[in-house]
């Protein structure tokens, strides 16, 4: 880890002031501050470090694997997207496919133990479970903007190829080519609802379920399924499966 440390040189004029340079320095924070800690200071935030480390320190689960979220596909990625298709049961939804935005997944997922703080690592935010419905033609469109970024995460339902300049070349939900015609409901986060992160389409998603109670949570719903597998003795993986793929 490091830190940059910024000074500012200003000049005063009679009725304002001007940034006139700007010079920067990187100072490394590692292990060696470990060596000779500041007794003082370790003892002040004794009791703050006992607080945070009983909420953050509970294990939820294990994973089968160091997991990042990558583009075009990740194990990171593939695994939020199947979890948010996982929960729909909870809402009575049984969605054709999940979607959770590379922009939302703030840090990887650690192999072994995880914990309540490695999960808030990743899900930071307070983005909620939100599903809706869009016809096949809105889907393609979806998945055009998906491929203009280079992929986001979906669920096992989906393949997309798209193209090295990213276009959309091809799609698929449950092996069967996607319908124009057709209508397709989907889960993701109410975020992305708006159409952000790119992804305009999602702005003409109807019949929204987008409950705002807290536990509805995309943190509370990752912990939810990691305390499911390792109440079945299972570790949590996912892999990469071709779910979007570049030619």
């Amino acid at each position: 880890m490091s830190l940059v440390a910024v000074a500012f040189t200003v000049t005063a004029c009679k009725t304002h002031y001007e940034v006139t340079a700007i010079q920067r320095s990187r100072i490394l924070v590692d292990s060696r501050y470990d060596r000779q800690p500041d007794q003082q200071a370790a003892d002040f935030l004794k009791p703050y470090k006992q607080k945070v480390d009983s909420v953050m320190g509970p294990v939820v689960g294990r994973s089968a694997r160091y997991m990042k979220a990558t583009r075009p596909e990740g194990p990171l990625s593939n695994l939020l997207s199947d979890i948010l298709v996982w929960a729909a049961k909870d809402y009575n939804e049984k969605p054709d496919f999940g979607l959770y935005n590379m922009g939302g997944v703030r840090a990887d997922l650690p192999k072994g133990d995880v914990t309540y703080g490695d999960v808030l690592d990743i899900a930071p935010f307070e983005n909620k479970i939100a599903f809706g419905t869009l016809t096949g033609a809105e889907v393609l469109e979806l998945f055009s903007q998906m491929a203009a970024v280079g992929g986001e995460g979906v669920s096992s339902s989906v393949r997309m190829t798209i193209s090295k300049d990213g276009r959309l070349l091809s799609a698929t939900i449950h092996g069967q080519p996607v319908d124009p015609t057709k209508d397709y409901r989907l889960t993701t986060i109410d975020y992305l609802l708006g159409g952000t992160d790119k992804m305009e389409a999602l702005k003409k998603c109807r019949d929204v379920n987008a409950p705002k109670d807290a536990n509805n949570n995309s943190r509370f719903i990752i912990i939810n399924y990691f305390r499911h597998m390792m109440q079945q003795g299972k570790e949590v993986d996912a892999q990469i499966e071709g779910r979007v793929v570049v030619k």
